[in-house]
């Protein structure tokens, strides 16, 4: 069976968990035991290397057009290509519409995979402008024709039917996503950390990810003003989506480091081993979003041993266990898809007592990080997540004949 895969990021060009997916599972795919399959790739950005992968860029005629015309302008461009799949699988909005169009062209079924819901982003027309509106038709329709819609958590596959009401819920399936643990595992590299100014001898907090609305940093730099002064934040933050975050975020920090020391802000973005090395030292990991369908960055930092505290909202709860893998700060929402806590004030301080409790236990911090690690290997093996995926592929590929 050939499957062509229609994803925005792809290495080397990944600045998100969608990418972290797609890239894991093509390698998965390509290395399972069972009955083979033939994986093609398409995905945006400049020319790979990589067998069986072709890479599309912005038509030139689009250069100055708006962000989300740019996108159409690519998919149309990998449409043609995807002719001779049996199944057509696209990754996030950016590639819905290639493969939608594609499932049209060739007579082929569509999966797509849900990584996150415009819906339930509507920050995002700060950065898109009109293009959010396009954006959001796009994975509507995109959903609704699908032959199958993959949720990485229940938690998604709930926000799914919530927010696509006319979609066959026996459509929507639920594949996690994974974590590869030779490639995510503990480090001890001293250097790293020096080069970053971490004491590895101080407790430390340590974040990662985009600078986005959904994942709650402001809300993390408010409640760390309330940490013991020992404790070290580590921030690994940057791709801000608008200069207005990217503002908010600066402000936030720059108080910060007027009142303690020890508040280190990594904005560009680090190889894994360096990644590594400063998630293992971690006495807690912190993931503040107020959206996450998953949650990749959690896996990543279980999988070096960190304890993890996380917003109790999304697919957190089905990866961090709370009282064995970490803790779950609860969070009241207002039901308008923004994710904005009903009380600000209260997840903040919420956030910020649980964090000093990890922080204040380290022996206890360490008994998570080490029941994280065995969760991570027994439950989001990538081999186990490519055979669900194979035999989702087999189902629809077969009924479409």
């Amino acid at each position: 069976m050939r499957v062509d895969i229609v994803t925005k990021e792809y290495p080397p060009e990944i600045y998100g968990g969608a990418g972290v997916h797609a890239t894991e599972l093509v390698k998965a795919l390509r290395e399972r035991d069972g009955e083979p399959v033939d994986v093609r790739v398409h995905a945006f950005g400049a020319p790979r290397e990589e067998k069986d992968t072709q890479s599309y860029a912005v038509p030139v005629g689009l250069a100055d057009a708006n962000g989300a015309v740019q996108t159409l302008g690519v998919d149309l461009e990998i449409v043609g290509d995807v002719a001779g799949a049996d199944v057509v699988h696209s990754h996030t909005w950016y590639a819905n519409f290639a493969g939608f169009f594609a499932s049209l062209l060739h007579g082929i079924p569509h999966i797509v995979t849900a990584h996150s819901l415009e819906p339930l982003r509507p920050w995002k027309a700060e950065q898109l402008g009109g293009g959010y509106a396009i954006s959001s038709y796009v994975e509507k329709t995109a959903y609704e024709q699908a032959a199958a819609v993959v949720a990485v958590s229940d938690g998604m596959r709930r926000d799914i039917l919530r927010s696509y009401p006319d979609l066959d819920p026996e459509k929507v399936r639920v594949i996690y996503n994974g974590i590869d643990l030779e490639q995510w595992h503990a480090v001890e590299d001293a250097e790293v950390l020096q080069q970053w100014g971490i004491d590895p001898a101080r407790p430390s907090v340590v974040f990662v990810g985009r600078i986005t609305r959904q994942k709650g940093l402001p809300y993390l730099l408010r409640a760390a003003a309330e940490l013991p002064p020992e404790v070290q934040l580590v921030l690994i933050a940057g791709a801000p989506d608008t200069p207005q975050i990217l503002d908010e975020v600066e402000g936030l920090v720059k108080g910060l480091q007027e009142t303690r020391d020890g508040v280190v802000w990594i904005g560009e973005h680090l190889d894994r081993h360096d990644m590594c090395a400063i998630l293992s030292v971690a006495t807690t990991f912190v993931c503040p979003s107020v959206y996450e369908p998953l949650g990749i960055v959690n896996l990543e930092a279980m999988a070096c041993g960190a304890a993890v505290v996380g917003t109790a909202t999304g697919g957190i709860p089905e990866v961090v266990v709370d009282g064995v893998t970490g803790r779950l700060v609860p969070i009241e929402q207002v039901q308008d898809g923004t994710g904005t806590p009903v009380d600000p004030d209260r997840f903040v301080a919420d956030l910020a007592a649980t964090l000093i409790e990890v922080v204040s236990d380290p022996e206890k911090a360490r008994e998570y990080g080490r029941a994280g690690l065995q969760r991570a290997a027994d439950d989001f093996s990538w081999s186990a997540i490519a055979d669900a995926t194979a035999a989702l592929y087999a189902e629809v590929g077969g009924a479409s004949r």
